[in-house]
């Protein structure tokens, strides 16, 4: 029979036993799984009667039926169970013999469902032996429903890590042409999609599609595809059809191609020992076989039920009598059928403990146990609680059967989702030279290990249909179309991944997966083949060449030992600051000179040295910026330049105060003397002094690490904390400027002999017009040629206060000694 659903009616120990089989629309040597599997549930039930510590003093009794995989035939047997063996008459109970407790079974999904909808408004526990479909973990929709496997999402995760493990992204599909085959599709292409492996094809297997006559066009259509495949692994989903029907068709067409089998298809019955050569060198994920209990009294009721065909459960087996052996040692039984076409079978021994077969065991086992744990609960309570107790309260104590098949603590029998979590082993199907096909494990998948560590294959143990027994590859269109493109197309196309330090870009016009690899964008990368994005560097970091891993930027200020500029910058500086100290010495070994003494001693001393200071001042930005050297640039910058700059102002006051004062009767002369220009000196950079401070007090220069102007270079700058403060220190320095070159224009036209007006005034018109100059350029610059900017604009404006005011004195001094005289002065004055 195709599917069995039974119910289990606890009956006294004097009732008997009632049997009911459905009528048999299958073949009888493709019902050999389906057979075995009605043995191992008599044998179950069997076994828990004879049991004296399950159930004393009770016998279990089933009510068996055959849905031949028909919906609305699994309706009406449910129907029939629940309303009595009699008359089916929905939500009545028309037998008086024993109580309904629950229901084993069904197989498949496709008739499970229904049942359960059913069983669910009347509280029933129903324990499903091999129905997959996902909606049944909804444990709002089915409370009551329990499996002895996992859902299809467990074992096509098993698929594609096996695809993957091999490296196998372009597959094709073969499904069932019904809602499980359209549904399993889905979510198999789902999780190949989000796993990167596309689907070349789709093919709906179905048994109408191999009898219906106007089917023949679209059988050739579909040979036709499958001949010009390019994908050599096709797997397999959906429920079962025909195999050895279906893979005779296409034989000649698939015989290059490995096929991956679900679980469903080889537990519904022995394809994998059809001797077809497409099959051959398959793999299967199967259900990881479980030992069956007392399996030699098994067999010793398989004996019996041979002897006579008067034992319960004869007439099914008699399907398949002529497939044992009398003698269950030897390693084929040999099956004649109704065309007398032999096929052999495997030892009986072997398919007990595989497929869903000893799961309808455990189904039976833990119903009755739970059972029994209900009559201990129910002790002294009448037959109508009981009866509640069974319908309503059963399923809650199913929650709490364990097991310890290979844990030395009992584990919960099902989980959350009500379903047996165990095991799916990988098995290699072999179709040996004398015709015999055969399997063996070679490998294992565990659905609660960690990720990575799920799947185990021993490569090794597998034989590949291929002649060099090598694992089957792929040339997909993509790669087609690439080397047709770049003209290298030489009798092999071989297609690479992308390399680290590329990406895949989807979105070409040849299929939907096909995708061609471009390197990462500037700052990211891919350190894994066939990365479909890419990885953004951490800010101190910058791909390497090859763009496969993040190296450390470059780090990048004005050096003393790297940069060529720093040496010019520390060079001149120094050079002009050692001039800068000669002029001093001159002027102060000459101060009892004329020309020194005519132009304000004090200031052309205050003038020099900070002139000198701003020479210096160039070295604090140079080198690696610190919190302490930002703050201390501020500070020299700021008020140095003050100082000369006020310094300049004063003198231009007083040469014109000077002049003024000549006149008899000057109300300026009171003005004459030290006074003046120390309040000058006192004051105005005082202000500057003020600023600063203030702008230190509120945001200080910091150092600043810019990682964004340069592609892999991180600028080590100061950042001014404030723009308000360092553009006030600018504005104040400016401003004294602009006063001191007024004042100096307007007395340029005095006497040669007392003026150094025009002097001042060249050397503001220098100064001015470098800081002028220097602020588009400061703002149009980044990283260490801002900071060389800066650095120019403070020796260029030094260096012309000094060139333009002390020069021409230094050469009157040293070359003009005549004119270094109070005649000599006069004497200019009279011409």
């Amino acid at each position: 029979m195709d599917l069995e659903s039974a119910s289990i009616r606890r009956i006294m120990d004097d009732q008997n036993l009632v049997v009911a089989a459905g009528r048999q629309q299958k073949k009888p040597d493709d019902d050999f799984r389906a057979i075995l599997n009605v043995l191992v549930f008599h044998f179950a039930i069997h076994e828990v009667n004879q049991n004296t510590e399950i159930l004393p003093n009770i016998t279990l009794g089933y009510h068996m039926t055959d849905s031949s995989l028909y919906t609305g035939v699994a309706v009406r047997n449910v129907l029939q169970i629940l309303s009595g063996p009699q008359k089916t008459v929905p939500n009545y109970l028309c037998s008086g013999e024993g109580k309904l407790v629950g229901f084993i079974g069904d197989h498949y999904s496709v008739t499970t469902i229904p049942m359960a909808q059913i069983l669910g408004l009347y509280g029933y526990t129903q324990i499903s032996y091999g129905a997959t479909d996902p909606s049944l973990t909804d444990r709002r929709l089915y409370p009551h429903v329990f499996r002895t496997v996992q859902n299809d999402h467990v074992h096509y995760l098993a698929v594609i890590e096996l695809l993957k493990h091999f490296g196998w992204t372009w597959v094709g599909i073969f499904t069932t042409d019904d809602d499980a085959g359209d549904k399993e599709r889905e979510i198999l292409t789902k999780y190949m999609i989000s796993h990167g492996i596309c689907v070349e094809f789709t093919y709906k297997l179905g048994i109408e599609t191999l009898t219906d006559d106007m089917s023949f066009k679209a059988l050739e259509a579909t040979a036709t595809i499958l001949k010009n495949s390019t994908s050599k692994v096709i797997v397999v989903c959906g429920s079962y059809v025909y195999i050895n029907a279906v893979f005779s068709i296409y034989n000649s067409f698939v015989f290059d191609k490995t096929f991956i089998f679900p679980p469903i298809w080889v537990s519904r019955s022995s394809v994998h020992l059809i001797p077809i050569p497409a099959i051959n060198g398959s793999l299967a994920v199967e259900l990881y076989p479980l030992s069956l209990p007392d399996k030699e009294h098994f067999f010793d009721g398989i004996d019996k039920m041979n002897s006579t065909n008067n034992s319960p459960g004869s007439q099914y087996f008699l399907t398949i009598a002529k497939c044992l052996s009398a003698n269950r040692g030897k390693s084929k039984i040999v099956c004649e059928t109704a065309t007398n076409q032999a096929e052999k079978y495997p030892n009986m021994d072997g398919f007990v403990n595989q497929g869903v077969t000893p799961r309808i065991y455990y189904a039976v086992e833990n119903l009755a146990k739970a059972l029994h744990n209900m009559q201990l609960l129910c002790k002294g309570k009448s037959d109508d609680k009981r009866h509640h107790y069974y319908k309503h309260q059963l399923y809650c104590l199913l929650k709490e059967m364990k097991y310890s098949f290979d844990s030395a603590e009992p584990v919960p029998f099902f989980n959350e989702y009500g379903e047996f979590v165990y095991h799916y082993r990988i098995t290699n199907w072999i179709l040996g030279k004398d015709g015999t096909a055969a399997y063996k494990e070679v490998g294992n998948f565990t659905p609660w290990a960690p990720e990575g560590q799920k799947l185990h294959v021993n490569h090794k143990a597998i034989t590949w249909k291929l002649t060099n027994k090598e694992e089957p590859g792929f040339i997909s269109p993509c790669d087609i179309i690439t080397q047709l493109i770049l003209g290298v197309l030489q009798g092999q196309l071989l297609g690479g991944p992308c390399l680290p330090g590329n990406r895949k870009k989807f979105g070409t016009s040849v299929h939907k997966c096909c995708y061609e690899c471009i390197p990462c964008p500037e700052g990211e990368i891919s350190n894994i083949s066939d990365s479909e994005n890419c990885m953004k560097c951490p800010d101190d970091e910058w791909p390497n060449e090859k763009k496969d891993r993040c190296l450390p930027k470059l780090v990048e200020f004005l050096s003393y030992t790297d940069d060529t500029i720093s040496a010019v910058f520390s060079s001149v500086s120094l050079l002009f600051c050692l001039l800068a100290c000669l002029i001093l010495g001159i002027f102060v070994h000459y101060q009892d000179s004329p020309i020194v003494k005519a132009n304000n001693l004090n200031l052309s001393y205050l003038l020099l040295v900070s002139i000198m200071l701003s020479f210096l001042c160039v070295f604090l930005f140079l080198g690696r910026p610190v919190d302490v050297t930002c703050m201390l640039r501020v500070m020299s910058f700021g008020v140095i330049f003050s100082v000369a700059v006020s310094s300049l102002l004063a003198k231009s006051i007083m040469v014109c105060i000077a002049f003024k004062a000549t006149k008899p009767g000057s109300p300026w002369k009171k003005w004459m003397g030290v006074r003046l220009p120390n309040s000058i000196m006192s004051v105005c950079p005082l202000v500057q002094v003020i600023i600063c401070v203030i702008w230190l007090s509120i945001s200080p220069p910091f150092q600043d690490q810019d990682f964004y102007s340069y592609l892999g270079k991180i600028i080590i700058q100061c950042n001014e904390g404030s723009v308000i403060g360092f553009y006030s220190v600018l504005g104040y320095m400016g401003l004294l400027a602009a006063v001191s070159f007024i004042i100096a224009f307007l007395a340029r036209t005095l006497p040669d002999s007392f003026n150094e007006a025009k002097y001042i005034t060249f050397s503001m018109l220098v100064f001015c017009s470098v800081w002028i100059a220097m602020i588009p350029a400061y703002l149009s610059t980044k990283g260490k040629y801002m900071v060389a900017v800066e650095i120019f604009a403070i020796m260029a404006s030094s260096a012309g206060l000094l060139v333009c005011i002390f020069l021409p004195k230094c050469y009157i001094i040293l070359f003009r000694p005549d004119l270094n005289t109070k005649t000599g002065l006069l004497g200019n004055r009279t011409k």
